[in-house]
């Protein structure tokens, strides 16, 4: 049975206007940090957005969030227009759409014990009686293997793996269809790191979320992203299913991204790409193709023409000009 699409972005982008002086403001150019990007999430089913620092995934986690209002392109969960919302539509949206951070240590507030901390998307959109708020606190704890007794307790007596069981029972609590992970495992140490991932796919499964994962470790995204959207400089080069990804990558940037990533096993042989030059500025970014001064296969067409995203195999598609 096809599964319907919950998140659905078209066409989004955000720029950042640039600044000089101080008692007159002249905008003096824009950072192009998501420009014309496209995907959709099917329920229960997890989009990984990867590519280097800089590449424009967290501010298109920010647009989804409705942090950032977008330059251009809309943003859509279940067909509605997320930046048109208003009154209770907005609330029940903000129910609809969670996050869970990086860095656990700095997303929990250290005043609040973790009975609030979990409870507090629920009693601001939410009407529920103490006994009902407690009732599902339990239940959520429980659900990402922690212990009722801990509810009393302050974030500062976790540690950082539990911490972060502590922002996915936050983010569940109000039964959202999507949940923004920005980095979720990054932070921890490798030994838990593991079973983090572990617990957001049983989870997922469980309940039957969405997830839009944000990532820089490629082992982390081929063990729990479905499809796999690769992003260079405010555009998405490449997008196919995980697996077929990873055995067969087209573009330029994904082949050297792949290549940087340390192999399973160190008797594996794998090609090593050389990327030259630094990422170019978001500012002011390369006409035609973005990647094209740092690419191995440019061609004269690639300065001038940008390419468009076609279809290769089915539900991978490329934005090169090489194909």
């Amino acid at each position: 049975m096809e599964k319907s699409v919950i998140l659905r972005v078209d066409h989004l982008k955000k720029h950042f206007a640039v600044t000089q002086g101080l008692l007159v403001m002249k905008v003096v150019g824009w950072v192009k940090a998501v420009d014309d990007i496209s995907f959709s999430i099917r329920q229960g089913e997890t989009l990984a957005l990867v590519g280097e620092s800089g590449c424009g995934k967290t501010t298109t986690a920010k647009l989804i969030l409705r942090l950032e209002h977008p330059t251009s392109g809309q943003v859509f969960i279940d067909d509605q227009d997320v930046h048109a919302l208003q009154g209770s539509q907005l609330k029940e949206y903000r129910t609809r759409v969670q996050a869970v951070f990086q860095d656990p240590w700095s997303s929990l507030c250290p005043r609040m014990r973790v009975r609030d901390i979990v409870a507090e998307p629920l009693v601001i959109n939410r009407k529920l009686s103490r006994p009902e708020l407690n009732a599902k606190v339990e239940e959520m704890l429980a659900a990402v293997g922690l212990r009722s007794q801990q509810a009393s307790l302050y974030p500062h007596e976790f540690s950082g793996g539990q911490r972060q069981r502590i922002a996915m029972a936050s983010a569940l609590i109000s039964n959202p269809k999507v949940i923004i992970l920005d980095e979720p495992v990054s932070a921890l140490d490798v030994s838990i790191r593991a079973q983090i991932m572990n617990l957001l796919v049983d989870l997922q499964q469980q309940y039957h979320v969405s997830y839009l994962l944000i990532a820089h470790h490629l082992a982390t995204t081929r063990y729990m992203a479905h499809e796999v959207a690769v992003m260079y400089l405010g555009k998405i080069v490449e997008r196919a299913e995980t697996e077929e990804l990873y055995k067969n990558p087209l573009h330029p940037y994904t082949k050297a991204l792949f290549s940087a990533a340390l192999p399973s096993h160190p008797d594996i042989q794998h090609e090593e790409i050389i990327l030259s030059g630094e990422v170019p500025s978001p500012i002011n970014p390369p006409s035609g193709c973005h990647f094209h001064p740092r690419c191995p296969f440019a061609m004269a067409q690639c300065a001038v023409v940008e390419p468009e995203e076609k279809e290769i195999a089915p539900n991978h598609m490329v934005a090169c000009h090489l194909y």
